[in-house]
């Protein structure tokens, strides 16, 4: 047994903000209460510290299998521990692709094996991820997989996203899909608008996004069934959630902490700031806080994206898009969201925890019989974080060096303390 004490729990779901103690029992929380006793159970202090459900992280690259020079499951999930997350959603963008369930059951296998916190897969949408045909998506769901997305690009078509749809109603799975129109996309390597044109970068308009985002949102309404949209970075696919949500759709979203830090003016020729979709401009950053604000979006999520040293080290329009990111997310979320007073702390921890459980279709809180998995972090903790010391294998953030208030200081997955600050 595990005793929490002292510290103050954080639950959206209830709307609990007190000073409470936590008992697991196992993998499971045995009771929450003020001034708990449990003779033999080990004691951790959590004075000054949040208590709040494991966090979930719903969008998330481990390269495994394939792609291990970048990442494998045990560094990207020792990574994501040291994040406070407890479960993470991978992409299926691995080699090969999982759109089966042969390659779905190696990964819960591995994870099974070698992971620090809980692996959730997801599957591709269709075979291969090239936009042709149906991937084996029930067998996958029977092995493990939480969702279906052809990540790293769009479902390909409208009548593919139909029949996407329509097959995923009959086995409750969300449909994520990355937005954006190849055409518009094509080439691009920024955001186009002034900083594009100044740094002599081909751009990739807005449009590309929400052109593509109000595609899905259509589908949806014609199909009924679940959509979340991924990395959501421009107002106007914002918008469009926000008609669908008006029209009973089911329909969600997530937004990365780089987009809600980050914008197009922040971009040099250093490929740690490529990843798509691209930073945005200063409008649309501060549309997206607001829909962090106002209920709109559901989560944060990380796209953490490791890429080997070597691949990233190139010129700009060589290098892939994408960057890392479970160990600076809370972090960024605390000092550019909550101690800028635009969110509080409780809406926070509500889009790492209640709402991407809900994208997924369950419940996440503290109470009796839930399982033990918790977040414990400081709001005000002072520290910087070091790429090099990161366990992830690859090294490519823009938040190097970066010093934070703020940080997860411990991770409990299972009621087994997976990391300790």
């Amino acid at each position: 047994m595990l005793l929490i004490k002292n510290g103050r729990v954080l639950d959206p779901a209830s709307k609990t903000d007190a000073a409470l103690d936590v008992l697991l029992d196992g993998e499971r929380i045995s009771r929450v209460g003020a001034n708990l006793e449990a003779p033999g159970a080990e004691i951790l202090d959590a004075k000054g510290l949040i208590v709040a459900p494991g966090f979930i992280d719903l969008h998330c690259h481990l390269r495994e299998p394939g792609q291990e020079m970048s990442e494998t499951i045990e560094t990207g999930t020792r990574s994501a521990a040291r994040g406070g997350f407890t479960a993470v959603c991978c992409m299926p963008n691995t080699n090969p692709v999982n759109d089966n369930a042969s390659v779905t059951r190696g990964i819960v296998e591995r994870a099974a094996a070698s992971a620090s916190v809980r692996v959730w897969p997801i599957g591709a949408a269709s075979m291969g991820s090239k936009g042709e045909a149906l991937a084996e998506i029930a067998a996958m769901k029977s092995a493990g997989i939480v969702a279906v997305s052809d990540d790293g690009k769009p479902v390909a078509t409208a009548r593919l996203m139909r029949q996407v749809m329509d097959y995923c109603n009959s086995l409750d799975l969300p449909v994520i899909d990355h937005c954006e129109d190849p055409s518009l996309f094509a080439g691009g390597v920024m955001r186009e608008g002034p900083q594009s044109l100044r740094l002599g970068l081909q751009g990739i308009p807005a449009q590309s996004e929400s052109i593509c985002a109000g595609r899905d949102v259509e589908v949806a309404a014609l199909t009924g069934a679940r959509l979340h949209i991924a990395h959501m970075s421009t107002r106007g696919s914002l918008e469009y959630v926000r008609w669908a949500r008006k029209q009973g759709l089911r329909v969600t979203c997530e937004v990365t902490p780089h987009h809600f830090t980050l914008t197009d003016e922040d971009v040099r020729y250093d490929s740690n700031y490529k990843m798509n979709p691209p930073l945005a401009s200063r409008a649309d950053r501060d549309a997206l806080i607001a829909g962090l604000a106002d209920g709109s979006v559901d989560a944060i999520a990380t796209d953490h994206a490791p890429h080997h040293p070597a691949s990233k080290d190139v010129e700009f329009d060589r290098a892939p898009f994408g960057i890392t990111g479970f160990e600076t997310a809370l972090a960024l979320g605390l000092s550019e969201l909550v101690h800028t007073g635009k969110i509080p702390l409780m809406r926070l921890v509500e889009l790492f925890t209640t709402g991407p459980a809900r994208v997924l279709g369950f419940a996440r809180k503290i109470a009796s019989g839930e399982p033990a998995d918790l977040t414990l972090f400081s709001a005000d903790h002072e520290w910087t974080f070091r790429a090099a010391e990161s366990p992830s294998k690859s090294r490519n953030t823009p938040f190097d060096g970066r010093a934070f208030r703020g940080a997860p200081m411990a991770t409990i997955v299972a009621g087994r303390l997976v990391f300790k600050r």
